[in-house]
């Protein structure tokens, strides 16, 4: 029993550990796969004592019960990447959305712009010598603990113990909670079958094109950056340095594909911050001294980003303009996720010695009713990432180079990777603003 370990912590229940929440709290809560649903659960069957209580949280997949509409006014969220489960009530104006880059997050907190009065965790048991595992979701929860007044955590032998600068010693923790459950597995990628997956496939075979032996690779989250991965099996040396990844990465592990050995930054590691994946991954990172995890302090700082040669960045999009500005946060003025890493991968890659930023997508969504590549953005969206950031766009139909193009020269490569049925469409709306001539 972990009660029998000489510590400063409290070994309460569930129920008892969040007693020290009072009303007008600022908590963090740990996020992905480590989302502390027990505290969460414990600490929402107190609603009816409390009032404007803030929680602060990246992206999370399991039921968020604080953003029902009966906890309006007890508890409210500030959203800094929404996730499905709370996109309704950021939309209905329940709760916030903060546009932020995930490098940035951990300066906010350490500044005191973000304050943090309780921070809830998931860890790992300790080891001999005390110390607790961030285990598969570092991202922004280890600098919120370390500015936190008060810590409570949920201590799981069933969460890996995932080795780098991930560890919280038994003593910081204020309130510790045992519990014995699976760790929440990430299943909420869509599946695609007949022509959706050709044009994924296809996409995927396009990047791959631009990734040389001995690149360092980041996969942003959605189904393109694990396609990818399925066509880099010829590749040799092959390097990550990634905010997130999930199980597709394994195999290239295992196939030696992936080795790191030619990394300027960290050679031989998996450099990240979390998983978004299963089991089979969860159980590959136990204990296993590839991996390094750490804050998004510092695996997504475009400087840190840029001391990795051959730095291949690899996102998505919602949107693109025939100027090139990207957004991949909201649809309209109706907020969908959130910055993310995007732009901090964008700007490192760009910066590194023969890196690629890449932006990929499928060329038209709605089941082909809409295209994504457009002659302007949606009324009210966000630009994620500008256009004079922008280097390569990918699409089904091929490969755009817009770095270093005039608009009229952008709006022509962009116009021949996007659907044949809005060609026409787009070309029409290029000469009518002069970007084309006739």
């Amino acid at each position: 029993m972990l009660k029998s370990i000489k510590s400063k912590t409290q070994f309460v229940s569930a129920a008892e550990a969040v007693k020290s929440i009072k009303s007008g709290d600022n908590i963090y809560v740990h996020a992905n796969c480590s989302f502390p649903l027990a505290l969460i659960n414990s600490l929402c069957d107190r609603y009816q004592e409390l009032k404007d209580v803030n929680i602060l949280q990246l992206m999370s997949f399991l039921e968020a019960p604080y953003v029902k509409p009966e906890m309006e006014g007890h508890f409210h969220l500030v959203s800094l990447f929404t996730g499905a489960n709370v996109r309704k009530a950021v939309n209905e104006g329940r709760a916030d959305f903060m546009p932020v880059f995930l490098s940035e997050i951990p300066i906010l907190i350490e500044s005191g712009k973000l304050p943090v009065d309780v921070c809830l965790l998931h860890l790992s048991p300790p080891d001999d010598h005390g110390y607790c595992s961030y285990g598969v979701s570092n991202e922004c929860s280890k600098t919120a603990a370390e500015n936190s007044k008060i810590i409570i955590a949920q201590i799981n032998p069933q969460m890996p113990r995932v080795l780098g600068d991930n560890f919280i010693h038994i003593d910081k923790i204020d309130y510790a909670v045992e519990i014995n459950e699976p760790v929440p597995e990430f299943t909420a990628m869509k599946e695609v079958a007949g022509d959706e997956l050709k044009a994924y496939e296809k996409i995927g075979q396009n990047i791959a094109t631009l990734i040389e032996n001995g690149s360092t690779l980041q996969m942003g989250i959605g189904i393109i950056p694990d396609m990818v991965l399925q066509f880099l099996t010829d590749k040799k040396d092959l390097g990550v340095h990634t905010e997130m990844f999930s199980d597709h990465l394994i195999d290239l592990i295992d196939s030696g594909v992936i080795n790191g050995e030619r990394k300027t930054l960290l050679p031989g590691k998996v450099v990240s911050s979390f998983i978004l994946g299963s089991d089979k991954v969860f159980d590959y990172m136990d204990d296993n001294p590839i991996f390094e995890f750490r804050p998004t302090i510092f695996v997504n700082d475009p400087f840190v980003i840029a001391r990795n040669d051959r730095m291949v960045s690899i996102n998505s999009a919602l949107e693109v303009d025939l100027t090139g500005q990207v957004c991949a946060d909201s649809i309209g003025p109706k907020n969908y996720s959130g910055f993310g890493g995007q732009l901090d991968f964008i700007r490192g890659a760009s910066r590194s010695e023969n890196g690629k930023p890449i932006i990929a997508f499928t060329s038209t969504a709605k089941g082909g009713k809409l295209s994504r590549i457009a002659p302007f953005l949606k009324q009210g969206a966000g630009v994620t990432t500008t256009r004079a950031d922008v280097h390569y766009i990918i699409t089904e139909y091929g490969i755009a180079d817009l770095y270093g193009k005039t608009v009229r020269e952008r709006a022509r490569s962009l116009i021949d990777i996007a659907h044949p049925d809005f060609r026409e469409e787009l070309e029409r709306y290029a000469y009518e603003v002069n970007f084309f001539r006739k």
